[in-house]
């Protein structure tokens, strides 16, 4: 069977006899227009949840300077004190006959570089002058801006792996299970963590030996009494959103029919739960960075951060009070970073929970 115009055999059956044979006329078939071809080839890609969360995230301005600038930040924190000619500690600022030093201006060069400059040296510059014991200010807050993000991603991963594991459990096993752990929860909670803090920094100080170590000598045992009360205390609001998150999708198809294979329950939790929820713990931990690198420049501000002459944005805070008359910026310098920064953190967040967040799209 042939159609009218084309002679294009058409028709459905066995044999040569086709009762289902028709005709059809291709003069009634129009090519699609530009517009319907690239609607029907957006229609047909493939795509993935993720995938249309990164579109959206993207697609947020605001999302992307904030992730720009943390970018920014991370390279800064790690590639200058490499190449910068001063260490934080070094003291080259104007100093008396008593030995005592002063405050250098920006883009001031002390007496003994002024002296080698007139000798025909070249001096890098202060590009934030010095503090008052002649150091390089901006080496200074370069380091306290790493001090902090560490402080911030550190935290944030024990938040995270505590938190996320502990939820999940609570919420799969449920009953009793989840009744004790939820209680658990609560009573963490009520606990003031300044006060452990501080009851930490002062035990520590008396029995655990960190002159052996250098690393643990710099941190001092205020930074490490940060970690532990971290690690005790800020890892139940994660549990808490987990802990919700695992309840809905518990219910779901897939996990019952893991369950009617035999898969145990961890193997469910790690392999299904958690790799299901994993946008909403990385909108948490997001979220989580900015509180921990403000917790540990309140408490470096206070004096229980980091031991001298370790800068921490706190820290150096802190001690611009002492000459906040004179030296006005060396208060606002490191104010400033750590406004930035939290600022940033908190701003991609926010686009991370808009753009991956279910319950947010339309």
């Amino acid at each position: 069977m042939t159609t009218k115009n084309s002679g294009m055999p058409i028709g459905f059956g066995l044999g040569k006899k086709n009762p289902l044979s028709f005709q059809v006329d291709l003069t009634l078939l129009q090519r699609a227009t530009e517009d319907e071809q690239a609607a029907a080839d957006i229609k047909g890609k493939p795509s993935s949840f993720f995938k249309d969360g990164l579109v959206r995230l993207f697609h947020n301005p605001v999302a992307l300077v904030s992730f720009i600038a943390i970018i920014l930040v991370l390279i800064a924190v790690i590639v200058i004190p490499e190449v910068w000619p001063y260490s934080y500690d070094l003291q080259l600022g104007t100093y008396y006959s008593d030995g005592s030093y002063n405050n250098l201006s920006p883009m001031e060069y002390g007496t003994a570089e002024l002296a080698r400059i007139a000798n025909g040296e070249t001096i890098f510059p202060h590009l934030f002058g010095t503090d008052s014991l002649g150091r390089d200010y901006f080496i200074r807050v370069i380091y306290g801006a790493r001090i902090s993000l560490i402080v911030g991603l550190f935290a944030s991963i024990i938040v995270l792996i505590i938190g996320s594991i502990y939820g999940s459990i609570s919420g799969y096993f449920g009953g009793k299970v989840d009744l004790v752990m939820m209680r658990i929860v609560d009573i963490i909670y009520s606990l003031p963590d300044l006060l452990i803090i501080i009851l930490l920094a002062s035990i520590l100080k008396t029995t655990l030996n960190i002159d052996n170590s250098a690393f643990l000598s710099a941190l001092g045992t205020g930074m490490i009494s940060i970690f532990i009360v971290f690690a005790l205390l800020y890892w139940v609001g994660m549990a808490r959103l987990v802990r919700g998150q695992i309840l809905t999708i518990k219910k779901e198809d897939f996990v019952l029919a893991s369950k009617a294979s035999g898969a145990s329950g961890f193997w469910i939790i790690f392999k299904h739960l958690l790799p299901n929820s994993i946008s909403v713990i990385i909108i948490s931990v997001t979220l989580q960075i900015p509180s921990a690198i403000f917790t540990e420049s309140f408490l470096s501000f206070i004096g229980l951060g980091v031991s001298a002459p370790m800068p921490s944005l706190g820290s150096l805070a802190s001690d611009a009070l002492n000459s906040i008359s004179s030296y006005p910026y060396l208060l606002i310098i490191p104010a400033c970073i750590i406004s930035i920064i939290i600022l940033a953190f908190n701003l991609f967040g926010d686009g991370l929970r808009d753009s991956f967040d279910p319950k947010l799209q339309k």
